[in-house]
């Protein structure tokens, strides 16, 4: 029998003859070769995403058990360094300086003063999404509503609902513009810790350059990830009773160094 080219046949009998072969029919088979080439290649480059978050997890929890484990005089310096906040900050500017393996804590006034320049830094990253969710609320109504509760109306439930609505709207906005800006704050503050020099935290085009060089994708997915695994690990903290506040403040040195040193590894991707 005849194939035409107008047989219905004719295109899946050619393929199954290709296939056999080992050789590609035209156009079609070279279109789906094409495909699913490109299939395992996006396969491919998210599971490297993947692994790479892994790894850096992996390091990072890594460096903190080296660090503090069986290290008790620096986990209770760290731990009375967390209660004094700029020192715990100023630590973690030491650990994002890439410093392997984990610093002594020392120098104390040089961590303070370090600390108190972390902080600036996180002020002034978080000014823009401070006005813009005070500037929501106000707009929408969140003032008015609370002056109106201050008085004797009649409906006061309805100016509760209404301010309760404007308050998620802002707090809602200033949780997605906080985090955007954390995306160039977190290695603003990394950049700081390896230079020295606060002006560095807000070069914003060699903040989007190094970004760029981790991939923006991979770089929010890792920032996700990180949040994910504190907020699970804060949560579970949060269940037990009584002695969850002091859990809270024993984790804290072990805290900041994992996620200072996830930060100063994702920088180095990017470096």
């Amino acid at each position: 029998m005849v194939l035409t080219s107008g047989h219905p046949w004719r295109k899946p009998v050619m393929m199954l003859m290709a296939i056999a072969t080992g050789n590609h029919p035209p156009h079609e088979s070279s279109y789906s070769t094409h495909k699913y080439q490109n299939a395992d290649s996006f396969i491919s480059s998210q599971r490297c995403t993947y692994m790479g978050i892994s790894e850096l997890l992996s390091d990072s929890f890594g460096y903190a058990n080296e660090g503090l484990i069986g290290k008790w005089m620096r986990w209770i310096i760290l731990i009375i360094s967390s209660i004094i906040f700029p020192l715990i900050m100023g630590y973690s500017l030491r650990v994002m300086k890439g410093t392997t393996p984990a610093p002594e804590p020392g120098d104390y006034l040089g961590m303070f003063i370090d600390g108190i320049k972390m902080i600036i830094i996180e002020i002034v990253y978080m000014i823009i999404p401070l006005i813009i969710a005070i500037a929501t609320f106000s707009l929408s109504g969140g003032f008015g509503s609370i002056a109106m509760l201050g008085m004797n109306v009649d409906n006061p439930l309805a100016y509760f609902g209404m301010l309760m609505a404007t308050f998620g709207l802002s707090l809602i906005l200033f949780m997605v513009v906080a985090f955007i800006f954390s995306l160039f704050g977190i290695i603003g503050m990394v950049r700081f810790a390896r230079t020295g020099s606060m002006g560095e935290a807000f070069a914003f085009g060699e903040i989007t350059n190094t970004i760029g060089k981790i991939g923006w994708v991979q770089y929010i997915i890792a920032l996700i990830v990180l949040f994910i695994v504190l907020f699970v690990i804060y949560a579970v903290i949060g269940l037990i009773p009584v002695i969850g506040g002091l859990i809270n403040l024993i984790i804290a040195p072990y805290i900041v160094m994992v996620t200072s040193r996830y930060y100063s590894q994702l920088y180095d991707m990017g470096a």
